[in-house]
């Protein structure tokens, strides 16, 4: 594993953290038109980067199946589906806009569940960067390192929301600011670990990476549809989550295709 590689898999990491920082800047809370819009935002990022930076390579690579290589795809992105649907049952999490938890009825904090439930959401964002890194690592030209860091980045900026998203609550729930920027924060440290675990299982099963691929598009786009389009579309009607929405997306593909 190269220190390119290394370095990229924690550039998400470091768009959580800033965001999470926010909470030692800004006295207020973050109002719900601007969370509607931040979670929009990021909503769109995850769809373009689900399409351009995965599900698109993983077809090119199952090229020499000719008419059929759409099937390693369909299956990796069902597999990335199911995995997301199993740990939505089994971790116990809360969203930031519910009241109700969600999986097993167990006795944590409304602040431990909102980490399980924003860790969850990164998995299948660390995997994605992680499995485009491998497939640099294995010398394959069709991902180059250059559409890795990419997605790397695009990632990062929807994360930037996402830790203020975090930080900014607990602050306003009575934690102090440094201890609400530390859980914000730490919120992400599991998409760089997903990363660099999805590199080392790929480089000892290089052949399943079309599968990885779409696992990991399959795993972002069931976030999208059963937390982020959501959250975006509650409340008042507007059509700021879909503005929103518009540029996260186009931004990615931007940057996708820009750098890749």
């Amino acid at each position: 594993m190269t220190l390119e590689v290394l370095e990229g898999v924690w550039i998400p990491f470091l768009g959580t953290t800033l965001g999470a920082a926010c909470v030692l800047f800004m006295k207020n809370e973050l109002s719900e038109k601007l969370q509607k819009i931040l979670v929009a935002f990021a909503a769109g990022v995850m769809v373009a980067a689900s399409v351009w930076s995965l599900i698109i390579p993983s077809i090119e690579q199952s090229q020499n199946l000719g008419k059929l290589s759409f099937i390693p795809a369909v299956i990796g992105f069902w597999m990335g589906i199911l995995f997301l649907l199993v740990l939505d049952m089994i971790i116990p999490h809360i969203h930031q806009s519910s009241e109700e938890a969600e999986g097993p009825k167990v006795g944590l904090s409304r602040t431990v569940m909102l980490v399980l439930a924003v860790a969850v959401h990164n998995i299948p964002e660390g995997m994605a960067v992680g499995v485009v890194m491998a497939g640099c690592l294995a010398g394959n030209g069709d991902i180059t390192m250059a559409g890795a860091l990419a997605l790397a980045i695009g990632i990062a900026i929807q994360n930037f929301p996402e830790g203020a998203i975090i930080s900014m609550p607990l602050k306003a729930e009575g934690m102090s600011k440094k201890k609400a920027f530390v859980v914000g924060a730490l919120s992400g440290i599991v998409e760089p670990l997903a990363a660099i675990l999805t590199i080392l299982a790929a480089s000892f099963i290089v052949p399943a990476l079309p599968y990885l691929l779409s696992f990991a598009a399959g795993a972002m786009i069931y976030v999208v549809v059963e937390e982020l389009i959501p959250e975006m579309a509650q409340g008042s009607h507007s059509n700021l989550g879909t503005i929103f929405f518009t540029i996260g997306f186009t931004i990615m593909l931007t940057l996708d295709v820009a750098l890749g």
